[in-house]
């Protein structure tokens, strides 16, 4: 066993009524730490499954999966919950921020879970959001910011609690071009600072800023390569 996520044999497998759906087939697969990945695969591929399970957000039916050397594949959900909270940073498509709270709220909220003082939670969520230059949005609602925005404090939030991971699913799926661009340039930042990043995405071009793309097809890997061609933002503005 090697990486910072292992996954040996994991298969998912869901009971609707009288038929059984095999959403993953006995795949296995290591990440290492610092990697960059993009998982790729029509719908139906099975990689919304395989991020499920990678997020700690559902168990398999069969198979292993340690993330950084624990075992998580036969974790109860308060555990599974605690492991994702401090080994996990969700971006999501949709942003998945509490329109009541501020910037500085909704990126503090998963230290709360922590258990950590006020005091540390607020400076922690102000350097998270300095991290994705929002330190002049602190205390602005969602819906007082722009979508590129509003993303940049999800990542904000999916960083603040120093994952080993930042799981990103779809996180230009709402965006336009140029802010997809820069929220691209974010990720890769965070890459360069030392963060597993896994990004799942249906666009080529978005996959193309990964250093490996794994495609999935019928809930198997259909392919695992080392992307030669890393599109870079510097590249992309030009």
């Amino acid at each position: 066993m090697s990486g910072i996520i292992s996954v040996d044999k994991l298969s998912k497998v869901y009971v609707m009524g009288t038929q059984k759906v095999f959403a993953l087939k006995s795949i296995s697969l290591d990440i290492h730490k610092n990697e960059y990945v993009a998982l790729m695969g029509p719908s139906g591929s099975g990689k919304s499954t395989l991020m499920n399970l990678l997020g700690c957000l559902d168990t398999p039916t069969d198979g292993t999966y340690h993330l950084n050397g624990t075992n998580v594949s036969t974790m109860l959900d308060n555990d599974l919950a605690e492991v994702r909270n401090k080994e996990i940073g969700f971006v999501f498509q949709t942003f998945n921020l509490l329109p009541r709270l501020s910037s500085l709220e909704n990126v503090a909220l998963p230290l709360v879970y922590a258990g950590m003082s006020a005091k540390e939670r607020i400076q922690k969520a102000e350097y998270a959001l300095e991290q994705v230059s929002l330190a002049d949005r602190m205390d602005h609602r969602p819906n007082e910011l722009s979508g590129g925005q509003r993303q940049r404090v999800a990542i904000a939030r999916a960083l603040v609690n120093n994952p080993a991971i930042i799981l990103a699913d779809e996180p230009t799926g709402n965006l336009d071009t140029k802010t997809s661009i820069e929220i691209m340039g974010i990720m890769e930042k965070i890459h360069q600072n030392g963060n597993t990043i896994i990004l799942v995405t249906h666009e080529n071009d978005i996959a193309e800023y990964a250093h490996r793309i794994v495609r999935l097809r019928d809930g198997l890997v259909e392919s695992d390569v080392r992307n030669e061609n890393i599109m870079t933002v510097g590249q992309a503005s030009s």
